[in-house]
């Protein structure tokens, strides 16, 4: 299976209030041996609705082009988190921000 569809197949197991997601990138090309598993070895920590990661689209998008590239590899789900709630500094804003913020992010 391909790095994107595995990717989309562990998002959709998921529930709708997941938050964050850290994936563990094994890449491999052509058998080869690096020196330091840095070269091969990535974290990816992707976020749902808000935070401070890539957004599950990009992600998404960056591993369908390393399967275009015909770039293996495999990843391991390494944490997933749910049910935590966006805060926001509501001082100095209008009323209308915060009706509009509730509407978007109503569970």
């Amino acid at each position: 299976m391909a790095l994107a569809e595995d990717f989309e197949a562990v998002v959709e197991t998921l529930p709708d209030d997941w938050t964050d997601l850290e994936l563990d990138l094994i890449l491999s090309l052509v058998n080869a041996q690096p020196y330091s598993r840095a070269d091969w070895h990535w974290r990816i920590n992707v976020a749902h609705r808000f935070g401070h990661a890539a957004a599950a689209e990009t992600v998404r998008g960056a591993l369908t082009k390393l399967d275009r590239e015909g770039i293996g590899g495999e990843f391991r789900v390494r944490d997933a988190q749910e049910g935590r709630a966006e805060v926001m500094q509501w001082w100095g804003r209008p009323d209308s921000i915060r009706r509009d913020f509730e509407r978007r992010r109503s569970l």
